[in-house]
């Protein structure tokens, strides 16, 4: 399978973000810095959406994913934190600023035949009583933190959230 190619701005803003993230898994950063990086396979970007009282985080539901953060593939031209903003506003209806460095950046394979997709993760906390406008046939749902909806993404956040605890 043939991606496009993506653009250095696109590319850099990556690399940088994921420098900065606060976890890395899978060798993320290393996997951003190879010289095919830039065809080698998509990049994504998700909002980790969080209440003020950090008890519940905004999901949508994927039709075989399940329960997922609001994300998608950056586009041609955006920055993974403007696809994230961007994804955010579409899936959910809701609009947000990403905060401070990412949470996290990983290498996924979502399905056995496609291509390891690289995929950023941004914060942001806005009021649950937001109206929520989702895409058809994906509805979006404020969940809480400790209901067993996807483990590990749901462990990642819910660190997430202890180091907004500790740094307040």
């Amino acid at each position: 399978m043939t991606y496009r190619l993506l653009e250095p701005r696109t590319l850099d803003a990556a690399i940088c973000d994921a420098r900065r993230a606060r976890t890395v898994y899978d060798n993320a950063v290393e996997w951003l810095l190879r010289p095919e990086a830039a065809t080698s396979g998509p990049l994504a970007a998700e909002a980790w959406v969080f209440d003020s009282a950090l008890t519940h985080v905004l999901l949508v539901h994927h039709r075989w994913r399940g329960w997922v953060p609001p994300g998608g593939k950056v586009d041609q031209g955006e920055t993974p934190r403007e696809a994230a903003r961007r994804e955010l506003l579409e899936e959910t209806g809701v609009r947000a600023e990403m905060l401070g460095p990412p949470a996290a950046v990983t290498v996924r394979s979502y399905r056995a035949d496609w291509s390891a997709t690289v995929g950023i993760s941004y914060v942001a906390v806005t009021d649950r009583r937001t109206p929520l406008a989702w895409e058809d046939g994906q509805p979006a749902a404020w969940m809480r933190l400790d209901e067993p909806w996807l483990a590990q993404d749901r462990l990642r956040m819910r660190e997430c959230t202890d180091w907004f605890t500790e740094s307040a």
